[in-house]
């Protein structure tokens, strides 16, 4: 994995906070200075825990489990959408729909009904209703794709949660740690970080900076499934399997 240098972090914009009035005072370790009533975060501290959270991340896309990207505001939306979709991993750029995570049954029904939806396109039986039931069944689809569409592939509650400006998606934040699912979060000065398990210190509203540090942790995750991609290949060799083969002889004949 690449190390991220801070004069990168710099030319993105990274180190921009808010405004001082509205800061958080937990937020005081990962603050530099003051310049002209703007604080200013210290980026050496950003690179050192963005190498942290990229490990991590690194090590459950490994895995084989899911991290689920979540960032409604507008600057973030796009640029989630296709990072996190390179990555093969789900997104939330829509609203958020409450129950996500604590009530995954429901939701997992939903992304059902689309599914049926669709093999309804497929077998026929959608041309046999009527004009004003068709219509009906493609606006609950499009809804449906629109608020769940980049989820569908997750069947099982996410391995973990990235998370851009943790006080809009407050919501996402509190399900999460109902259930203990660990959060990583790009955190501004003005958000509390003690709600986040792995706090990437940066300005979360400028497209630059939110770009810069999801090409991070997305480059990241595809490398832990680049490595899990090889150990698959690795373990399908006949050299391999006949190595697992004779290990279980051996045990075998220790138990005998």
């Amino acid at each position: 994995m690449e190390k991220t240098e801070v004069k990168d972090l710099l030319e993105a914009g990274v180190h921009f906070g808010h405004l001082t009035r509205k800061w958080n005072p937990n937020m005081a370790p990962y603050i530099y200075m003051e310049r002209n009533g703007i604080h200013i975060i210290n980026l050496y501290k950003t690179a050192a825990k963005l190498e942290d959270a990229s490990l991590a991340l690194q090590k459950i896309a490994a895995s084989g489990r899911k991290i689920l990207f979540v960032a409604t505001k507008k600057q973030a939306k796009d640029i989630v959408a296709e990072k996190a979709g390179a990555a093969k991993m789900p997104y939330i750029t829509e609203r958020w729909p409450g129950g996500m995570l604590t009530n995954f049954v429901t939701i997992r029904k939903a992304v059902k009904k689309m599914a049926s939806i669709d093999r309804m396109k497929k077998d026929g039986t959608f041309n046999s209703l009527s004009k004003k039931e068709r219509l009906q069944v493609d606006r609950l689809r499009a809804k449906l794709e629109k608020n769940l569409g980049s989820i569908s592939d997750m069947t099982r509650l996410p391995a973990a949660l990235f998370v851009v400006d943790t006080m809009r998606e407050h919501i996402a934040i509190k399900e999460a740690q109902k259930l203990n699912i660990p959060i990583f979060a790009m955190v501004d000065t003005n958000s509390d970080p003690r709600e986040v398990d792995y706090v990437i210190p940066s300005n979360d509203d400028a497209s630059k900076s939110i770009n810069m540090i999801l090409s991070v942790v997305t480059n990241a995750i595809t490398e832990g499934l680049t490595e899990r991609k090889s150990e698959k290949v690795e373990q399908d060799t006949p050299k391999a399997k006949t190595k697992v083969a004779k290990k279980a002889v051996a045990a075998d004949q220790e138990e005998e």
